[in-house]
Order: structure tokens, then sequence, then C-alpha cells
């Protein structure tokens, strides 16, 4: 039987590729965005609201079993909203509220890894203390901490895909050494869809990774071999992510630095997953680095040319 759904964020990547699988599961699913206009996606309502406000939140989650927590305020501060932080602990604890007051029986929120020793950015610290707001707001909390998705459509798979197409020499920080598991598109999916649902994940917070743990310097040189580009590299090992290099870093990716700052600034501490936990309880078989890799180059392609492929 198919369950009533609340998906916010409906308008990002994360969202957008999620709904349609959700319906393809039978569930009637219900979109929530700042501007429903940029959700272009049929067979999905999509209704206007504010999470940090929680103008519209009542109406939205009305009649909904579960809501998927997809927001994430990376934009740049206003003297009015504060910094990125601020704004999301009040989205969660709003949203947090609000699901309790319509009886949400379950919230799903991906989020962002945590070092598993090591100081904490605070564009990871920020994902963390929203995850623990949600985990409490109901009596079914699952929580997704993922590290890069590999997509199409993800910035930060975008970002680095950017800088091997346009840097004729990739000078790489000290960071390159530090290890992540990046997850294919397809494979992180799965998981949140399969979340709806299954009662073992409940309360839990799992890591969403992929089966290979590289460091941030081989994933780069994977995806240069696969966008068949030749690219001298040099690693620098006492040069560590500044202001300055996310700076021009964004700019050669073309890509807003209030989003690439804080990103770049996670990179500075290993990222590996704690355990496979989430494969195992939802049943979801991983690709390969290599094959999710290939797949989003490949979907890239069918709007976009990319250099060499």
């Amino acid at each position: 039987m198919g369950l009533n759904i609340l998906l916010t964020g409906v308008s990002g990547y994360v969202g957008s590729v999620l709904a349609p699988r959700l319906l393809r599961d039978g569930h009637s699913v219900r979109g929530f965005a700042r501007d429903p206009s940029r959700a272009r996606l049929e067979d999905v309502p999509v209704l206007a609201g504010d999470a940090v406000s929680g103008e519209g939140l009542a109406e939205a989650l009305e009649g909904i079993d579960v809501a998927y927590f997809l927001i994430h305020s990376m934009e740049p501060a206003t003297t009015a909203d504060g910094a990125f932080p601020a704004r999301e602990r009040q989205a969660a604890e709003t949203f947090a509220g609000a699901a309790q007051a319509a009886g949400v029986e379950r919230i799903v929120y991906l989020g962002g890894p945590v070092p598993i020793e090591g100081r904490v950015s605070t564009h990871l610290s920020s994902r963390r203390a929203v995850e623990e707001i949600l985990l409490g707001a109901g009596p079914c909390g699952v929580a997704f901490r993922a590290s890069i998705v590999i997509g199409a459509r993800n910035r930060s798979f975008r970002f680095l895909v950017r800088l091997v197409e346009r840097l004729p020499v990739l000078a790489v920080p000290a960071w390159r050494m530090h290890r992540t598991a990046p997850i294919d598109e397809r494979d992180m999916i799965e998981l949140l869809a399969g979340a709806a649902t299954n009662q073992e994940v409940c309360g839990q917070s799992l890591d969403a990774a992929g089966p290979d743990l590289v460091t941030y310097g081989e994933l780069i040189d994977l995806i240069r071999e696969h966008m068949l580009v030749s690219r001298p590299t040099i690693g620098f090992n006492r040069l560590t992510v500044t202001p300055i290099a996310s700076r021009i870093s964004a700019l050669i990716a073309g890509e807003d630095h209030a989003l690439i700052g804080p990103l770049m600034e996670s990179l500075d501490e290993d990222l590996p997953p704690r355990d496979d936990r989430a494969a195992r309880l939802l049943g979801v078989r991983l690709h390969s680095l290599d094959a999710a890799i290939e797949h989003a180059l490949r979907e890239w392609e069918t709007t976009e040319s990319l250099a060499a492929r």
C-alpha cells in the first residue's frame, strides 16, 4: 500500500531524482519548495513555503506518513537570516515541530559524513546538528550521511569535473591524501527510497557510501581517466585549503564560492564510512566507483559536451 510522502527540496538535485522513484513504488508524493515553479515534475503537486519561517508547513504536512528533509542552506547570508548553520538549525527545528504536530511517523534526512577523528568543518558540523534534531522528531527518524554523490547534476562532482576539464595542470593541495567513499547517484536514490518503508533503519544514522574508499587525489585521477583527458598533476603537501584557493577554484569551475568554500573546507579531514549497514539493511547492491563515474559522465553528455569525450 502506498504512503503519503512529503518531499522537501523537491526542486533540488536529489529531490527531483527521488520523486519519480517514489512514484514508481506506488506512493503519493507532495512537494514543498520556496519557489514551486522551479520543480518541473509531472504528477507531483508542489506547495509553496519556507522551512525557516514555517510558512506553509502545516498545510504541506497534513496527512503525511513520511517526510523527506532535503533542505541545505548554503546560500550567502543576509542580515535578516544569518549564516547558513543558523538557518539550517532553524529550518530543522521548525520542521521537526511542525512534523510532530502533524503526527508524521517518519522523517528521512540526507546529510553529510562526520570525521571519525579530527576537526569537523562548519559545513559538516551543521549537517550533524540538523541530523540530531530530526532523529528526535518522531517515532522513526532515519539519517543518511553521504560524502560525494556521483551524478551528472551533483554540484560537488560537477566542480571536480570542471577543474579537470579547465585546468592545464592540476595543482592539488594537501587534502588530496584524505579519503572518502563516493556513492553512485543510483545507489543513493535506492537507499532513500527504501528508507520510506524499512523498519530496521528507524532511529539510525547510516553512512551512505560506495564500495571504494579512495583519496581525493585518486578520485580526481579516475575522473580524468574517464574523461580521456591528460593532465599533469602537481601535489603540494604544505598547501591546505584557504579562502583564496577556494575562491580561485570556484571561479575556474564557474561555481558560487558561497557553496564551494564550505565544501572545500570539509576536505581537510578523512571521511571514511563507519560501516556498510545502509546497503545491507536496505538490500542495495552498490555500483563500483568506476561504473558511477562513467554513468554520470554519459548522462552529462546527453545535455552538455565534455572535453575529449
